[in-house]
């Protein structure tokens, strides 16, 4: 077990919150990373395998999202050790709320991740009556569609489309596999098909799916809306492919929007795909990435690649107990915008510095947390 009072350093944890209800099971965890930027702001997670230590690291990774993005909240994640197909949900999330009661919305606003629903978010809007309390809530209840929108995805295809431009390579037939065709993998897919990308593989849950000649990106989205992650078992026999080859298959752009730590060293000498831009959180393991920067493959790392979320969570949080809604167009071109240009800058400084791209993007969210630190005297005192 890890143990996180030894995992502490100078950015935080700056609070974990532990919390039970004996009555409907649920356990579930809130960790507030930093919030010298800000209220600490990230989704909620729910699934069977949460732990103390993912959530932690997923916290961490939404101080530098929020930093990177240049937006004034802080990193903080929250996750519920539940089925999220449990018939039961509704009381289990209630009783999270319940317990968190005294730091949301004070110190955490929740919000939308793996396992977690609109239909959640108003729950706990609900169960504290509060409008602060979630975003992600329903749009007719004030709130801003993220799945329909497909922000997140949109930020995504908008760095892989920054990032081809940059290297002087045409978007128009570029061949995409995109891991993980749900809400994120799919907005991506369709956006980049705008452009005249081709989606030569794709995968879900229940299996991959691949063809060189491009597989039919309409077809597809259709597939998914009636069937989710079923989909896949609509592919012609010669179209399906063993679970995880969709990440090593001939392709231009590869886009892990799955689960983290799915690129590992392993994985990584297979990978034939010359840029890889992380939909997901934490896809590449840090081995992974120095044996795929030394061949010389470009990573746009996930928080600069995937922060289109929080962009949209920045315009939710001000609508919070506004009368009015944000506008749609508003929050795609500012993902659009804010993404574009961090891709830029990140993947130019990494070149500058010869360095990866991560540790650019990291060291430009670190100057931002650690100037808000200084100004608001938080700095460790010098020995």
């Amino acid at each position: 077990m890890v143990d996180l009072l030894q995992e502490i350093d100078e950015w935080g944890p700056e609070k974990v919150v532990c919390v039970s209800d004996a009555r409907t099971g649920m356990r579930g965890v809130l960790v507030i990373d930093n919030t010298a930027r800000g209220t600490g702001k990230g989704g909620t997670r729910m699934a069977p395998t949460v732990t103390v230590g993912e959530v932690a690291r997923l916290a961490r990774v939404m101080t530098w999202k929020w930093a990177a993005v240049d937006l004034f909240h802080g990193g903080a994640k929250a996750g519920i050790v539940a089925d999220p197909d449990s018939p039961d949900k509704e009381a289990v999330v209630r009783a999270f709320a319940r317990r968190l009661a005294d730091q949301i919305p004070a110190s955490y606003v929740a919000g939308l991740d793996m396992g977690m629903t609109e239909h959640d978010a108003a729950i706990i809007q609900d169960e504290l009556a509060d409008r602060g309390a979630a975003v992600g809530v329903p749009e007719a209840l004030g709130g801003v569609p993220y799945d329909q929108l497909g922000v997140t995805g949109h930020g995504v295809a908008e760095a892989a489309l920054a990032a081809l431009e940059r290297a002087g390579k045409p978007v128009a037939g570029a061949r995409i596999a995109v891991q993980g065709f749900g809400a994120v993998g799919a907005a991506t897919a369709a956006r980049l098909h705008e452009f005249g990308a081709q989606l030569v593989a794709l995968s879900t849950v229940d299996g991959s799916v691949h063809d060189a000649n491009g597989l039919d990106v309409p077809e597809w989205l259709a597939a998914r809306a009636e069937f989710g992650d079923a989909c896949v078992a609509k592919a012609a026999p010669a179209q399906r492919i063993a679970q995880g080859e969709e990440l090593t298959v001939d392709c231009d752009v590869l886009i892990p929007a799955a689960r983290q730590d799915v690129i590992d060293p392993t994985v990584a000498e297979r990978i034939r795909a010359g840029l890889i831009v992380e939909g997901a959180n934490l896809p590449t393991t840090p081995r992974a990435r120095e044996a795929l920067g030394a061949r010389g493959v470009e990573i746009v790392p996930d928080f600069i690649a995937n922060a289109g979320g929080a962009i949209a969570a920045g315009f939710a949080m001000d609508a919070r107990r506004s009368a009015f809604r944000p506008e749609p167009a508003r929050i795609l071109d500012e993902v659009a915008a804010r993404t574009r240009r961090n891709t830029l800058l990140v993947l130019d400084a990494a070149a500058r510095e010869g360095v990866l791209p991560h540790a650019a993007a990291l060291a430009m969210a670190e100057q931002r947390v650690r100037e808000a630190m200084r100004l608001r005297g938080r700095l460790p005192v010098p020995a």
